[in-house]
């Protein structure tokens, strides 16, 4: 009896083993029609929005306790691809459990193999979590509720949580009162505390955005909030890189009309050229 106890005792655990690497397993199903849609603004601007497929079945994908999906499942790029693609870049790679781009040492995306990638889901209301590390002098970035503009980079459309070595790039010297260093809503409201760790440690991103409301989080910190689709909202533009008459006319429309009339978008990590990497990527759907 003993045994047979035992075997069966064996056998439940095997069962559980199996079942946990099921739910690690799951793949995301790209699938859907591809279109174009072209929009001309008030002031003339004429630019074209692509409508790729997305994940299908994301209602489906496993949580956890605490109502989270990953979307990442530590071994490929299941749901992924590139922003304006259909496959993610050759720069990007899998690193130890963790999504990495390799640098090029060229800046934002010029290389062969490199360019941003996205999940393949619009996100309206969520809570998203993420580790990242940097290399020395490291640039990079999450970006949400993103539009995929033809031709146009995806920060044209986005908000950016920024992800930077402070200590080493430029970039966090930059902008006002430090609105260019990591956590910070980049070139807009600067991360407060600023709690980074350094090169080569892993740090805890979160954004939260809920009707509206967006609140950034580094280390377990709210380190800013802010508010879409207001006055305040549209005088941070005006104030920042893109402002409306500036190099980016563009950027100035989307943002201020962020997400579209639906009020949702992509999410996207960012190829500036240099060594980042990203793991336990998360999010939490908020109705």
């Amino acid at each position: 009896m003993k045994k047979v106890s035992y075997f069966l005792s064996i056998l439940a655990v095997a069962s559980m083993f199996v079942a946990c690497n099921q739910k690690e397993a799951f793949d995301f199903v790209i699938e859907g029609d591809e279109s174009e849609t072209v929009f001309t603004t008030e002031d003339s601007l004429t630019y074209v929005e692509l409508n790729k497929p997305q994940v299908s079945n994301l209602a489906q994908a496993p949580k956890d306790k605490d109502g989270f999906i990953s979307l990442f499942n530590g071994k490929d790029f299941s749901g992924w691809r590139g922003y304006g693609m259909d496959t993610v870049p050759g720069k990007w790679v899998i690193d130890d459990g963790a999504i990495k781009i390799n640098g090029s040492g060229q800046g934002e995306a010029h290389a062969v193999g490199g360019g941003d990638i996205i999940f393949a889901h619009k996100f309206k209301n969520f809570e998203l979590s993420f580790d990242w590390k940097v290399s020395p002098n490291a640039n990079s970035g999450v970006l949400y509720l993103a539009r995929e503009i033809k031709g146009e980079p995806i920060w044209i459309s986005s908000p950016e949580y920024q992800v930077l070595d402070n200590d080493g790039h430029p970039d966090a010297k930059l902008g006002e009162n430090g609105n260019r260093q990591s956590a910070s809503l980049y070139d807009m409201i600067p991360a407060v505390p600023q709690n980074a760790k350094p090169v080569g440690e892993w740090n805890q991103g979160a954004i939260m955005v809920y009707k509206g409301t967006v609140v950034h989080k580094q280390n377990g910190k709210n380190v800013l909030e802010y508010h879409l689709w207001t006055d305040k909202w549209n005088e941070l533009i005006a104030n920042s890189k893109f402002k409306p008459g500036g190099d980016f006319p563009l950027a100035y429309t989307l943002l201020t009309n962020l997400g579209g009339d639906a009020h949702e978008g992509y999410i996207g990590l960012q190829d500036h050229g240099d060594d980042v990497w990203y793991k336990n990527i998360r999010i939490k759907v908020l109705e």
